[in-house]
């Protein structure tokens, strides 16, 4: 603590005394004794109920036993004969209220003796941390030099009084006591009212030191003192008294206010009547300002220290058992000390205490600085609670005080941040080769899904037009059939012949529409471990006995919203197409499980939220595929078979059916190790009752014909087509009107009311068969409709939007029709 080493006293003085430890002091009383010590004016204070005193080097000129002075010895002691007149103001300050003796006498041991001195004594309250007053601050003015002066003039103008001679030399020796001081000296004369003053009335207030009236003196008081000033200066003369003095403030030749200290004595003659009055001006001004100053830079110091976000402090190098300035102690800090460190109540604290474990590079860092002089910045982690610091410490001058100032701040977020981006710029080159590794895959799986979609869009296509084709070849069969029936064995074997002809190629059309995701699905809630346990007899016997079938279902699975049946077809097309690479046996396994999904798995689906699916892998041992095999797996008509052994569309099917329903298909082989194939299809959330078990498909139901008279409107605008569809319905007994377009199936429909039902294509020129269907019914309100197409993505938009509509696939059987025509004009 700097004041433990004012003058000669040791610490160990310090902590003999009443005072104690500096290191305990409350920061209010190592502040006052700060500013005691570092004031150029006599200052004193005193602490707590013993009234210890601190008093400074100017201070200790004025003690009347400053012999007997001892850091922290009671006031009264240092003060002697003198404490009976200070101790009333003292009082009053440790109340709470300032006060003010304007000249006290001292007597003042000097080195030949005992000698009077003159002192202003301004008392102040001084308060601790908690504002409660435990003491009380004192500034002094010394006022020997103007006393002197004062009683020079007294005993001079006295003596000529007496003498009634006014010599030229005691004129003279009154003409250089007036010139030697720096006050405003005034001599009033009380008979005819002049005043008369010194040089120092211009120097000080710019005033003509010229001889003036009292009047004109009132009349430079402000207005606001001047009636007192007045009184009690009249006071004085006519009280017989001879001392005066007062505080007030006098106008300046600029229109300013000077705060001036007044004092005068009256000379009276041998009956007492007053005849002159002689004082000084002291202005106080300057002093006032200082002090003032002095406040407002406590107030502000005061205000920063306890609001700023910023951890402050104070620290003071010490000696101890490591050696001279060996340690450091916590002398001021504010409330953000605690909130930067996560310390709580440093003041009074020793750093090796704190933090023994890292005290030594806290003390070696402080102590370069006190030593060098030289401000340092650094940063730095305070292990003890984990923080990092950013800090700037300062010495304190002089350096005999052993006093740093430390401003910091936590940084903790902003250094883990910079740690984060360290290591983040240290891995980006990594990163960006994933991520280029990431966007080549994307873009390999654009240009599949272009390639699969061009694929798709073509053999869509193909499939409509020869399933147009094949309805002609279809139902041509079928009604020769009908003709031929029990006439020419041989004839009905070669109809036969052509439909099961016919029907090869509508299971290879219907691929192909799988293919390109234009097949019509019926999805509903299906359980993937029910449908493989379900399938597992089939497939074990599509399979043969050399091939070993293991299952592996995952436990609680997902639900699927998807084809019950389509998906049965995927599985068992997996499982014939692994039988076929294993051609000597082996083992294929069948497992089930849930899955989150995200671009990590699959880059096909972006930056979007992870997903979850049911995953049915179907894995073999078989002789697998090389990667330029691997990479056509799925494109129509691709197979590694001999001619006759297979079309190319088991894995094309699959993953246009898995595609359609919104999943994913993941595929992996390894030449001479296998093939895994797995399907992701999105998870249904539904309740677990809502699975739809596997049922039994039954006979065919027997053709069903017209019931009376009922007539059927056919529109379709290829020839063959509508001939052979019109001649069938014939065949079942209905009345049956034919149209090539949309224009003349409406006039058909006006001129005969009796049509039941409209069976029209789709796809025909001018209007379709939906504008058709929208038109009739405007004529027609509640008239069934039936669509036929050999392309089913064209009538998906027809699905749920007329009430009574329903759809014909082509080529379609004789009871195919039968039935849909029976259901359509049933209203079923």
């Amino acid at each position: 603590m700097a004041v433990s080493r004012q003058a000669e006293w040791s610490e160990q003085q310090w902590r003999d005394s009443p005072l104690g430890d500096p290191c305990g002091w409350p920061s209010a009383l190592r502040l006052a004794a700060s500013l005691v010590r570092d004031s150029p004016a006599p200052m004193w204070l005193a602490w707590d109920d013993a009234l210890a005193l601190l008093a400074n080097d100017a201070c200790r000129a004025l003690l009347p036993a400053a012999h007997a002075y001892r850091p922290g010895a009671p006031a009264a002691d240092a003060w002697a004969d003198a404490w009976d007149a200070l101790r009333p103001a003292a009082m009053q300050a440790i109340e709470g209220r300032g006060s003010l003796i304007e000249e006290l006498e001292l007597r003042v041991e000097r080195g030949q003796g005992a000698a009077s001195a003159w002192a202003e004594f301004s008392f102040a309250p001084l308060r601790d941390d908690d504002g409660r007053v435990r003491g009380l601050l004192c500034t002094m003015q010394d006022l020997g030099p103007l006393v002197a002066a004062r009683c020079s003039l007294r005993d001079s103008e006295a003596a000529a009084a007496l003498r009634n001679a006014q010599t030229l030399e005691t004129a003279e020796r009154y003409r250089l006591a007036v010139l030697s001081t720096n006050d405003a000296v005034w001599d009033w004369n009380l008979a005819d009212g002049h005043v008369i003053w010194n040089r120092a009335v211009q120097t000080l207030f710019g005033h003509t030191p010229d001889a003036t009236s009292a009047d004109w003196w009132l009349d430079h008081i402000h207005p606001d003192d001047r009636p007192r000033i007045d009184s009690t200066i009249h006071a004085v003369i006519d009280s017989q008294g001879s001392s005066w003095s007062g505080e007030y403030r006098f106008r300046r030749a600029d229109g300013s206010y000077a705060d001036i200290f007044d004092r005068g004595t009256v000379l009276r003659d041998a009956d007492g009547r007053a005849l002159r009055m002689i004082g000084a001006m002291l202005d106080l001004s300057e002093q006032k300002a200082t002090r003032a100053a002095l406040r407002e830079s406590e107030r502000l110091f005061r205000t920063l220290f306890e609001s700023i976000d910023e951890g402050f402090c104070v620290i003071e190098f010490v000696d101890g058992p490591h050696g001279p300035l060996s340690d450091y102690v916590h002398v001021l800090a504010n409330p953000a000390y605690a909130a930067n460190t996560g310390i709580e109540d440093v003041v009074g604290q020793r750093a090796r205490d704190m933090v023994p474990l890292e005290a030594q590079a806290w003390i070696d860092t402080y102590r370069e600085v006190l030593e060098g002089g030289r401000p340092l910045r650094f940063e730095r982690e305070l292990r003890h609670t984990g923080r990092f610091l950013e800090l700037a410490a300062l010495r304190i001058e002089p350096p005999e005080r052993r006093q740093v100032a430390v401003l910091f701040q936590d940084i903790t977020k902003r250094h883990r941040a910079e740690l984060a981006l360290r290591d983040m710029n240290d891995t980006l080159e990594r990163r960006v080769q994933e991520e280029v590794q990431r966007h080549a895959r994307m873009e390999e799986a654009l240009r599949q899904s272009q390639k699969m979609e061009a694929v798709g869009q073509l053999t869509g296509g193909i499939a409509h037009d020869f399933n147009n084709m094949l309805a002609v070849v279809s139902n041509a069969m079928e009604l020769l059939g009908r003709r031929l029936a029990g006439s020419d064995e041989r004839a009905l074997h070669y109809v036969g012949i052509a439909k099961g002809g016919v029907r090869r190629a509508a299971q290879l059309t219907q691929r192909l529409l799988a293919f390109s995701r234009q097949q019509p699905l019926q999805p509903e809630s299906v359980c993937a471990n029910d449908l493989v346990a379900g399938m597992s007899e089939l497939i074990r016997h599509s399979l043969g006995g050399a091939i070993r079938v293991e299952l592996e279902l995952g436990g609680d699975p997902w639900l699927l919203h998807v084809d019950h049946n389509q998906l049965e077809h995927a599985i068992l097309n997996l499982a014939v197409n692994a039988r076929d690479a294993m051609e000597r046996g082996g083992q294929l396994l069948i497992q089930t499980a849930n899955r989150v999904l995200d671009r990590h798995a699959f880059v096909e689906l972006g930056d979007a939220a992870p997903s979850e699916y049911v995953m049915i892998a179907v894995a073999d041992t078989g002789t697998g595929m090389a990667r330029e095999v691997l990479a056509k797996a799925f494109e129509p008509f691709f197979t590694t078979k001999e001619v006759g052994r297979g079309t190319g569309l088991g894995l094309s099917q699959v993953y246009g059916f898995v595609k359609q329903s919104g999943g994913q298909v993941r595929i992996d082989s390894v030449p001479g190790q296998g093939t895994r194939v797995e399907l992701y299809l999105p998870r249904h959330l539904a309740p677990a009752s809502m699975a739809v078990p596997s049922v039994p498909s039954v006979a065919a139901p027997d053709i069903v014909r017209a019931r009376g008279f009922e007539a059927v409107l056919v529109v379709d605008d290829e020839a063959a087509v509508r001939d052979l569809s019109a001649e069938m319905l014939q065949m079942l007994g209905y009345t049956v009107h034919v149209a090539d377009g949309a224009a003349a199936a409406l006039r058909l429909l006006a001129a005969h009311p009796d049509i039941a039902l409209l069976f029209t294509d789709v796809l025909m020129p001018e209007l379709d068969g939906r504008e058709l269907a929208v038109r009739a019914l405007e004529q027609r309100p509640g008239l069934p409709v039936l669509f036929t197409s050999g392309h089913t993505r064209n009538v998906e938009v027809l699905e749920g939007m007329l009430a009574r509509a329903r759809i014909l696939a082509k080529p379609f059987t004789l009871a195919q029709l039968a039935s849909q025509v029976r259901m359509a004009l049933d209203g079923e």
